[in-house]
């Protein structure tokens, strides 16, 4: 096809193109037109004014927000259809489709939104099955500019077909060959047919979505929850939808596409954040959290929470009237078990000081007492600082942070877990949770809460309740409806309760009864530990699910008890399961390198077909005497070979040196001439493009070129560290270099 032809052809789409953007331009005035219109209402001075104040101006934000965020990119593609009459030419009523649905003045269709019905056929049209569609077309563009189009002539057999110009040399290749950056974009212009039907799978229930590395799982899943949140607005914008990743790097990665997609009523949450007011970076060694993460620990954890608090006074005694009242820890104990059966703990707090009292009175023998009577017998003890102190530290209010404390205690540790861990276990998590200060070992203080112990936070959280907030009158100490004092009023709340992370559509309150979302999302879910699959199940009881893995890239070193855990998250819940079979990500000689260690190991791996070529085979340096010099040699190559990204992926316990070695490396600087010719070919600066990961950090991501330092380190750091290692060699795109010492 001549390039006057190709042209000729982007003319005629930037015509439209720019056609599509005015119009976007008029329905973004009118949202704000309309927003102005919603504050004026208030002015009408009833609560009728503010009611529709409130509706019009929420309604114009979102709208704004929405088409805000479709200006890059706003139309990717057109379809060609079999003429629909016989006055009608082929190519004369195209359908374009684009991030966001928009109509004309007439309100005619001017541009299909991706996630419509109409769209569909985008996605899954073949040339075996074209479904009507003659000509797919899609439209690469950088912001309002069209610089190019890609075609598909699905359907030749149409008369008129062999007329329509046909361009380019296919859109998914393009794309598979663009450079990376440091984020992940939507593949909303090239979906392929397999991972459409995943996208637009039925709602009910639980769409699980696996396939090998690089088939593109991850962002499948996010363009999933968009086409949810279009497909049924109010209920998942009103519940909300919860994405949990493994890590806050790849929280960060992810971030943009479903902003990019015009949808921000969406929690993205690394497995350190799921709890509100609660965020952890910092993982705990292999062996450490494959203690914390089993779910023996909520058999801890339940007896934990149903212990007596360390220091709390096990009699009391007092004089009345002309009896002398006691309870010893035999009744004292019984009363606990008592509260404990009726609910959580927290909760019990109006029933302590009733509860008391019934088996102080029902020791009241005296004439004189007996006389007074039950209520001044109450009226009494609770005017008497001397039964308040001692209600209060008996059952004070608990925060989930509090009671974890307990166990960096040993003696307490070993009464709960007596039974459930062993000696050796229980010796790992008493190191985990306390610190030398010269020759002996004090605890960890709360702010070095890893990644593991959330989890553990959440369990206690549950089994504790809400810790209740402090009442302004404490007159009034008899609660009629539960027939006992609250104790909420006899002292004060603990000052470390939850604070709420927020979220912009559904203010959070901090509480468990707050915890639940409409839809979860949980992506490399083969790495989710039983204790953090009973985390991320409480907040998707009455959710729809979209669960995102592959068996062959676990860091949980029991599958067995993870997948009865996720089975119980789950709570029977009908499974949709999908299975995506291409690798888009490798090049065909990076992944074949990868496999072969996998079998080499004996990793049971799916393995995708990877559809692309560079003919640059993976580079393998062993023996290696500097590391950090060789290291050096390698990365400035790749860097200057790459327009993206390059990631050096190291052990754990060398993650601090070299990120000290890449600060000292003045080729890399940002004014270095490689940095220079990379900012005048548009490239990032050579600070954005290299980053230093461990295996762990590398899920889900994904780099123009990987330098793999020490990988037999990385085999060794756990019992999954093959696993691991098989994940960082299928995180490049381009070029894989491995060094070892």
């Amino acid at each position: 096809m001549s390039d006057q032809v190709a042209a000729r052809e982007v003319a005629q789409e930037q015509q439209f193109v720019e056609r599509v953007y005015a119009r976007l331009e008029e329905s973004a005035s009118a949202a704000r037109e309309l927003a102005r219109e919603g504050h004026d209402r208030a002015r009408l001075g009833h609560e009728g004014g503010l009611v529709e104040r409130d509706a019009m101006v929420h309604h114009a934000a979102r709208r704004i927000a929405e088409l805000d965020a479709a200006h890059e990119g706003l139309v990717f593609g057109r379809l060609d259809l079999r003429p629909s009459g016989d006055d009608v030419a082929l190519g004369e009523e195209p359908r374009y489709v684009g991030r966001i649905g928009l109509r004309d003045a007439e309100r005619d269709s001017l541009l299909v939104d991706w996630r419509a019905p109409a769209a569909a056929v985008f996605y899954q049209a073949t040339a075996a099955e074209p479904a009507g569609v003659v000509r797919r077309r899609v439209l690469r563009s950088a912001g309002r500019r069209v610089e190019g189009v890609e075609d598909e002539l699905l359907d030749p057999e149409v008369e008129g077909a062999e007329q329509l110009p046909i361009l380019g040399e296919g859109a998914l290749m393009a794309q598979l060959s663009r450079a990376r950056d440091r984020s992940m974009h939507s593949i909303v212009a090239t979906i392929q047919a397999e991972q459409d039907k995943a996208i637009r799978a039925p709602v009910k229930g639980v769409v699980a979505i696996s396939g090998g590395p690089g088939t593109g799982k991850t962002v499948v899943a996010l363009h999933r929850a968009a086409y949810l949140l279009y497909s049924d607005r109010r209920r998942y914008e009103t519940g909300g939808v919860l994405v949990v990743g493994p890590s806050g790097v790849f929280m960060r990665y992810i971030e943009r596409v479903l902003p990019s997609l015009g949808e921000t009523a969406v929690a993205l949450r690394s497995l350190g954040e799921v709890v509100d007011g609660v965020r952890a970076v910092r993982h705990d060694e292999p062996a450490v959290a494959d203690v914390k993460g089993s779910s023996r620990m909520a058999e801890v954890l339940q007896r934990l929470a149903r212990a007596a608090a360390p220091g709390a006074p096990e009699e009391f005694g007092i004089f009345w009237r002309d009896d002398r009242l006691r309870l010893d820890r035999r009744q004292l104990g019984r009363i606990r078990r008592q509260l404990m059966n009726q609910g959580r703990r927290n909760r019990q707090l109006s029933r302590v000081a009733g509860m008391l009292l019934d088996a102080l009175w029902r020791q009241v023998r005296s004439e004189r007492g007996r006389e007074r009577g039950r209520e001044a017998f109450d009226d009494d003890m609770l005017s008497d600082a001397r039964f308040v102190d001692f209600a209060s530290a008996w059952w004070p209010p608990l925060a989930a942070e509090e009671v974890l404390a307990w166990l960096r205690d040993p003696e307490v540790l070993a009464g709960v877990a007596d039974g459930v861990l062993g000696e050796e276990e229980q010796r790992l998590l008493h190191k985990a949770w306390t610190r030398t200060e010269g020759s002996t070992r004090v605890p960890v203080t709360g702010e070095a809460l890893t990644v593991e112990d959330v989890p553990l936070l959440d369990e206690l959280r549950y089994a504790l309740g809400d810790v209740p907030a402090p009442k302004d009158d404490a007159d009034d100490l008899l609660t009629a409806e539960q027939g006992g004092i609250d104790l909420v009023e006899l002292t004060t709340a603990s000052d470390r309760e939850y604070a709420p992370s927020g979220r912009p559509w559904r203010p959070a309150t901090g509480s468990i009864d707050d915890d639940g979302f409409a839809h979860v999302l949980v992506d490399e879910a083969q790495d989710l530990t039983p204790m953090q699959w009973r985390m991320v199940g409480r907040r998707g009881r009455t959710a729809t699910w979209t669960v995102v893995g592959d068996p062959a890239q676990s860091s949980w070193p029991a599958p067995e008890e993870a997948a009865a855990a996720r089975a119980a998250a789950l709570e029977k819940k009908l499974v949709h399961s999908f299975h995506l079979s291409t690798n888009y990500r490798n090049s065909s000689e990076i992944y074949a390198h990868a496999a072969a260690y996998a079998g080499r190991v004996g990793l049971d791996a799916d393995l995708p077909r990877a559809v692309r070529s560079t003919g640059e085979e993976p580079v393998v340096l062993t023996g290696v005497e500097d590391l950090a010099a060789t290291t050096r040699s390698v990365v400035v190559d790749l860097a200057s070979r790459v327009a993206g990204t390059v990631g050096i992926v190291v052990p754990a316990a060398r993650h601090v040196d070299v990120n000290g070695w890449l600060a000292s490396w003045p080729e890399l600087a940002d004014d270095a001439p490689g940095a220079r010719a990379a900012a005048a070919t548009g490239r990032s600066s050579a600070d954005d493009r290299v980053v230093v990961l461990t295996g762990l950090e590398t899920k889900g991501l994904e780099f123009d070129a990987i330098v793999v330092v020490a990988p037999e380190e990385i085999e060794a750091e756990s019992s999954t560290g093959r696993a691991t290692l098989y994940v960082v060699l299928t995180r490049a795109t381009q070029l894989l270099t491995t060094v070892s010492a």
